[in-house]
């Protein structure tokens, strides 16, 4: 897999893996990284970017960069590096707006903080399942059409979520966010490289 990846794709990737390294020798960078609910004395604009550079374990990072490897390069070939880097800082930009904005109005009391990639990977999950919706891809090593992996993958990310601590909002808006994205370029008969 590593192989084939395509130069966005690595460039992203290794960005990840650098700042994971950073926050792994400076626990204190990752404060200045996460994204602050509103009402939190921390909130920052700056953090809707940097928040998903960033993450809080390496099986959090493992996975998530697992992720991106395997379908980010389909994506990137198809599209080119403009539009896959801007569908990318879209969706995860994107992801954690609907995060902080349903915080804000409906748990008004609501204090925490957010990292992660996941939101940008959902998107990414988004886009190959409906540009490439009867591609067979294996998930678990189980055979399974591009246009249904998204749901599944929801689904298990819901249902083995036990600690609560994962950000469903952030995922739900970085699906959103790109089905709103490939709706709207369909429109414009540009849901192809530019």
């Amino acid at each position: 897999m590593l192989n084939n990846l395509t130069p966005l794709v690595r460039t992203l990737l290794i960005i990840n893996v650098v700042v994971f390294i950073i926050q792994s020798l400076m626990p204190q960078f990752t404060f200045f990284l996460a994204l602050y609910d509103f009402n939190s004395g921390y909130f920052r604009p700056y953090q809707f970017f940097t928040y998903m550079f960033a993450h809080g374990s390496f099986f959090h990072i493992f996975f998530n960069m697992m992720a991106f490897a395997s379908l980010a390069p389909i994506l990137e070939s198809y599209w080119g590096e403009k539009k896959l880097l801007l569908f990318y800082l879209a969706t995860g930009i994107g992801a954690g707006a609907v995060y902080a904005l349903v915080n804000y109005f409906l748990f008004p009391g609501a204090v925490g903080s957010m990292l992660g990639a996941s939101g940008a990977i959902y998107g990414i999950l988004m886009a190959f399942g409906l540009t490439f919706p009867n591609m067979q891809i294996s998930l678990f090593f189980i055979p399974i059409k591009a246009k249904y992996m998204v749901f599944v993958v929801g689904i298990l990310t819901y249902v083995m979520d036990r600690s609560g601590s994962v950000a469903h909002l952030a995922h739900f808006g970085g699906a959103f966010v790109a089905f709103i994205m490939i709706s709207i370029w369909r429109g414009q008969g540009r849901d192809r490289g530019y």
